[in-house]
């Protein structure tokens, strides 16, 4: 298979703050992988010098045959991105957003497709503020793949959806991955990731506590269910003990 991110003992801090240690990943073609652990445990960090949007103290990132800082301009080509903290101008309607994302691309997926795939279609004359949260969730995944991308980072991409609405991004990503789209996303929610993920990676301050599959996870943890081995890996269940102890 095609290694699409390759990602090579990675290390990032912030003056005496070790944000991330000895990070490796490696993702082919077709795959989704996921980036798990808790607020605070290095994922945005390691996204940001894999897109290359932040410099890497020391290692090696190839995304795509590229490296993320010196072929930037080629690499915006051929990735979408997709995060929970995006600011638009908040007078622009959707169909404008959306317009504006695509002229900045030779080759881009048409953004009536996409709006009409995920259930937004009427919306294209509103304006992006006054989207409710879902709605606006799914727009920003309609912009990250707008770029007809090889690649595409999804940052907690279904926050803010209800059951049915998370089902069907779901299947319209599995259908994209099918069609040889990489997916490399972090989630929160552990039956997102056991539905969508074919690897994943978790981190816990910084360093890698596990990497495999799901499966593995489980197998790996003194647990028979993905989301208490997670808890278990990441130490998440035990902090939260220790809050409401402090809180009564």
């Amino acid at each position: 298979m095609q290694e699409v991110i390759s990602v090579q003992q990675l290390k990032k801090s912030y003056g005496e703050l070790r944000a991330i240690e000895n990070i490796n990943l490696s993702v082919t073609r077709g795959m989704t992988f996921g980036l798990l652990g808790a607020n605070g445990a290095g994922k945005s960090t390691t996204i940001e010098c894999i897109l290359g949007t932040k410099k890497a103290d020391s290692g090696k990132i190839s995304v795509l045959g590229m490296n993320p800082v010196s072929d930037r301009k080629k690499l915006f080509e051929k990735v979408g991105v997709q995060f929970q903290e995006t600011n638009y101008q908040e007078q622009i309607t959707v169909a404008e957003l959306c317009d504006v994302t695509a002229s900045l691309y030779r080759s881009p997926a048409s953004p009536d497709d996409l709006l009409k795939r995920f259930g937004i279609e009427e919306k294209k004359k509103n304006i992006v503020k006054d989207l409710s949260g879902g709605q606006r969730q799914r727009l920003f995944i309609v912009l990250a793949l707008i770029p007809n991308p090889e690649v595409v980072f999804l940052d907690e991409l279904t926050t803010g959806l209800d059951a049915k609405a998370r089902r069907e991004v779901w299947t319209i990503l599995s259908d994209l991955k099918k069609k040889g789209l990489t997916i490399f996303l972090t989630s929160h929610f552990m039956d997102e990731v056991e539905r969508l993920c074919d690897q994943i990676c978790i981190l816990k301050k910084g360093k890698i506590v596990f990497y495999g599959t799901v499966a593995e996870a489980v197998k790996s943890s003194p647990y028979d269910k993905f989301e208490e081995a997670y808890l278990w890996y990441t130490d998440e269940e035990k902090q939260f003990d220790e809050e409401s102890c402090t809180i009564q």
